[in-house]
């Protein structure tokens, strides 16, 4: 584990999660989710994971789906590049991990990257194992063409 400590996400911190979330969006090709109302919805419910350094500067972040039939999402798990590199974002996963088992989580689920070599084996690392592969669909708003 880096030096520093995890704390969770609060009302001060709503600034730097739309600031991240708007980074990750595109590096982890996601689709955009309105930041503002991720951010305040993720410090209503305590579930984003800060990892910061000793003099208290946030340096990654985990977040968590709600818990539902005991299995809960780990997601986003961000670190700004400038950043990556030094065990920040394993430990901002480690501390969502365990914010997920204490609030009763038994199946703890995160995607990742397969073709990602430096994420993939942080997770395995740390005790993740790959179960299956997805492959995304984007569907158009229009629907199907029409002959």
């Amino acid at each position: 584990m880096p030096e520093g400590r995890a704390r969770v996400a609060g009302e001060w911190d709503r600034a730097q999660l739309i600031a991240w979330n708007d980074e990750f969006v595109p590096a982890a090709h996601t689709i955009p989710s309105g930041a503002v109302g991720w951010a305040d919805e993720r410090i209503a419910g305590e579930r984003i994971a800060f990892w910061e350094t000793p003099d208290g500067a946030p340096v990654s972040m985990a977040g968590l789906s709600p818990v539902a039939a005991g299995q809960t999402r780990l997601a986003p798990v961000y670190t700004p590049a400038h950043l990556r590199g030094r065990g920040y974002g394993g430990a901002a996963t480690v501390a969502a991990r365990r914010a997920a088992l204490a609030r009763g989580a038994t199946d703890l689920v995160l995607f990742a990257d397969p073709a990602n070599p430096t994420s993939s084996g942080l997770y395995r690392r740390i005790g993740y194992r790959p179960v299956t592969d997805f492959f995304p669909y984007r569907f158009s708003p229009a629907g199907p063409p029409t002959t």
